[in-house]
């Protein structure tokens, strides 16, 4: 099933949903977190990914849970791999039971 949608990455919900509301910026949330300026610039530029180090840390600051934030990554990173493997996976034929 085709996603009407295009991916989202992680990055763009910190920047949007948590960054800018708060007028936080990325060197400030790596401050209070214990991580470097650059993993959270990185993320935040959609460059980079949420490991499970941040999703605990971010999950902490912000009072949600670390499977949000990987859940987030996983959907998009599901969701580029099935358009740069669409072709391939649509050639695989689903297993029927005889």
């Amino acid at each position: 099933m085709a996603s009407i949608l295009p991916p989202v990455h992680p990055g763009e919900i910190l920047r949007e949903e948590y960054l800018i509301p708060l007028n936080m910026s990325a060197g400030a949330l790596a401050k209070r977190l214990h991580v470097p300026r650059t993993r959270i610039e990185r993320i935040a530029k959609e460059e980079t990914a949420i490991t499970p180090d941040t999703a605990l840390r971010l999950a902490k600051f912000f009072r949600t849970t670390p499977q949000f934030w990987l859940n987030m990554q996983d959907s998009f990173d599901l969701k580029r791999q099935a358009e740069a493997l669409k072709g391939e996976i649509d050639a695989i034929e689903a297993f029927e039971a005889a």
